[in-house]
């Protein structure tokens, strides 16, 4: 699986969302050739018989290109709604009066059902509650076993079954419905690399999730409930990958605190050496615009000064009219801070403090080698993808080559910062070590014979998670 055709020419990667305008083979492999390293299945929308060909095709894609490629499947979640309306809307006006309630029976302008009792047991007069992502707010006046008497306060529509958000309130929900658990199951039956878990409360949801998955996986933990941020660094250790999904996260609470945090939760997550991810509306415009707001260009690029390891696009490629001009944007994006002298500057200033173990003092040392004498690439050998994962920690000047016995762990490693994964077979002693990666720097495009490299990995190779040996050798 080495690539000799495709090398990307940035560090930080791009999550893209398959769907209705990217759904054919053309489109996808457009998609893959523009610069998506991790392809998205969204299980909110479209049947199990809809994702497995798009899994299917990214795999034709996979092997035709020599390149390993990531699939996330994501998983709904308990997504809260509404009942239906006799008329199928009402207009709420502010000030007025109205009912939230366990009775199916189709609501009106007084009342309409909230068929989630576990709402009413969470919440308290004077909480609010947020209609269709916060275009209704309204405000608990009285609580009852049965019903929730409330008061509007930011007026307009609602309709059938919009979404429900509860501000504030630790829901005692699991993270995982029984749907959730069919379209797991059915992910890890073809062989899903990513598993996206939807509105994490607690760290209790992801050890749930990672007990189901059984290593079969990688479990990426979105945070978008401010409840999650609580035990944010539990959470972060549990987890594999991290996202920022910030659609849900700026409903329930002020958007001037969503940078903040953005900041937060990247810097969390770089400090441990777990992946994260920054998404939702980035560009959001090229739905229906050839080219991004200048406003939205800057996102992408402070969520990568911040330290991202990825940026993820949603419905600009899932639904819009310019999926591939979004992918191209956003490879563009990220070429040009690369560029910028001032973006390694900003991501040495926040680098943490190495551990005081044997793999943290090796990962460093790779780092600072190849910033003192002209290295071409760090090249790490692993069997978890922990090795790799250590040194894209570090952020270091150089790219990084993840090479792994398993296709599996490729894939994974296709949305850590940096790094360029490549399968091969067993390997042997040090010395054959530092040949296969010698030949696979020349290979890659990334050293000429003679150029540096640094080595890194752990002996005996195999056993995960010691990376104790690191070599300068030539290319």
């Amino acid at each position: 699986m080495i690539s000799s055709m495709i090398r990307r020419q940035r560090s930080a990667k791009i999550v893209a969302t398959l769907g209705p305008a990217s759904s054919s083979e053309d489109k996808i492999e457009a998609l893959f050739r523009a610069g998506v390293d991790v392809f998205r299945l969204n299980f909110s929308h479209g049947t199990h018989a809809d994702h497995r060909e798009r899994f299917d095709i990214i795999r034709r894609i996979e092997a035709r290109n020599r390149y390993p490629i990531a699939i996330m499947m994501d998983l709904q979640g308990p997504k809260l709604r509404l009942g239906t309306f006799a008329e199928s809307r009402v207009e709420l006006h502010a000030g007025q009066r109205f009912r939230f309630d366990l009775d199916r029976t189709p609501g009106n302008n007084e009342r309409v059902c909230l068929p989630h009792p576990e709402i009413i047991d969470a919440v308290n007069v004077g909480s609010e509650l947020l209609i269709d992502d916060g275009k209704v707010r309204v405000a608990i006046s009285e609580r009852y076993a049965d019903r929730l008497e409330v008061t509007v306060v930011t007026p307009g529509v609602i309709s059938d079954r919009k979404g429900v958000n509860v501000p504030g309130a630790m829901l005692p929900i699991s993270a995982l419905t029984e749907k959730d658990r069919r379209d797991l199951a059915f992910g890890l039956e073809i062989g899903a690399d990513i598993v996206a878990m939807s509105f994490v409360q607690r760290p209790e949801d992801v050890a749930e999730a990672k007990g189901l998955i059984g290593g079969r996986a990688a479990l990426l933990s979105k945070l978008e409930k401010p409840a999650a941020l609580d035990r944010l660094d539990e959470i972060i250790a549990l987890s594999d990958m991290v996202m920022v999904a910030r659609g849900d996260l700026g409903v329930e609470m002020p958007p001037e605190d969503v940078p903040v945090l953005q900041r937060l939760i990247v810097a969390s997550c770089r400090r441990v050496g777990k992946p994260v991810v920054v998404a939702t509306q980035m560009l959001e415009s090229m739905i229906k615009s050839p080219a991004p707001t200048r406003a939205e260009a800057s996102d992408v690029a402070n969520a990568l000064y911040n330290g991202a390891d990825a940026v993820m696009l949603s419905a600009e490629t899932a639904a819009g009219d310019w999926p591939v001009e979004a992918v191209q944007m956003m490879d563009r994006i990220a070429r040009r801070v690369q560029a910028d002298p001032g973006y390694m500057e900003v991501l040495n200033a926040t680098r943490t403090a190495s551990e005081e173990t044997e793999s943290d003092a090796i990962t460093a040392a790779a780092r600072q080698t190849a910033e003192t004498i002209p290295t071409a690439a760090i090249i790490t050998f692993t069997t978890s993808g922990k090795t790799t994962r250590r040194a894209a920690r570090e952020r270091p000047c150089v790219p990084i080559v993840g090479v792994t016995t398993t296709a599996a762990i490729a894939r994974q490693l296709s949305l850590t910062w940096g790094v360029q994964a490549v399968v091969q077979a067993d390997f042997g002693d040090l010395s054959d070590l530092a040949n296969r990666a010698a030949a696979i720097a020349r290979d890659l495009g990334l050293a000429r014979e003679g150029d540096r490299i640094v080595i890194t990995t752990g002996l005996p190779f195999g056993q995960a998670g010691s990376t104790n040996v690191m070599r300068i050798a030539h290319a």
